[in-house]
């Protein structure tokens, strides 16, 4: 994917930034190309390898359309969630490291609903926040509005998510009560009714 400077870019696990120079290098006798990023939360400089932008996750910020349809994502009421940390620690770590908002937001789903339940660990949290910060960075970017405005926005999002979730389990818990007695009806043997034996003339 080729950028020109101006265009405003997301770099994984760093954010928003602003392609602000195209220039050559020569390596150890290698000449590549690089972008130089300004990123816009803390105003450094990164250089990207012009021939490893996919592999880095280099990508444009989302549109208007694509913003509507995050939104729509964050209250759908569908969470991933695994128990095991260990798993849960690594499937969200691949997540962030893809650059996707739509991966973030997945992370953001979940975290945030598990932080309801109990306490998160401090590696947890800090990614809990992070994917936060980077999503209502990029969508008040994109929607020219106050970050502040884009989190109430987002919060609100995730209260229905979690209100839709909860709905879910109470419908699938409604169903499996009725499908209860049924099913215990169904394991029932029926006993055939002994025969009466003659009585011996």
């Amino acid at each position: 994917m080729g950028f020109k400077i101006g265009d405003k870019v997301i770099y994984p696990n760093h954010g928003l930034g602003v392609v602000e120079k195209v220039e050559e290098k020569t390596i150890l006798g290698t000449t590549c190309g690089f972008f130089h990023l300004r990123i816009l939360s803390n105003e450094t400089t990164v250089l990207v390898p012009v021939a490893n932008v996919d592999n880095v996750g280099l990508r444009r910020a989302i549109t208007d359309e694509e913003v509507e349809r995050l939104f729509q994502l964050l209250g759908d009421g569908k969470i991933d969630n695994h128990q095991n940390w260990k798993g849960r620690f690594k499937d969200n770590s691949d997540k962030m490291r893809t650059g996707s908002i739509y991966d973030m937001a997945d992370v953001l789903k979940s975290l945030t609903f598990l932080a309801k339940s109990k306490s998160l660990s401090f590696r947890e949290k800090r990614m809990l926040d992070r994917a936060k910060a980077l999503i209502v960075s990029e969508i008040s970017e994109v929607m020219r509005t106050t970050a502040a405005d884009i989190e109430e926005r987002v919060n609100t999002a995730l209260e229905k998510c979690f209100v839709q979730k909860a709905r879910s389990a109470q419908r699938a818990a409604t169903r499996a009560t009725k499908a209860a007695p049924a099913k215990a009806a169904a394991r029932v043997t029926p006993v055939a009714p002994a025969r009466r034996q003659a009585r011996a003339s």
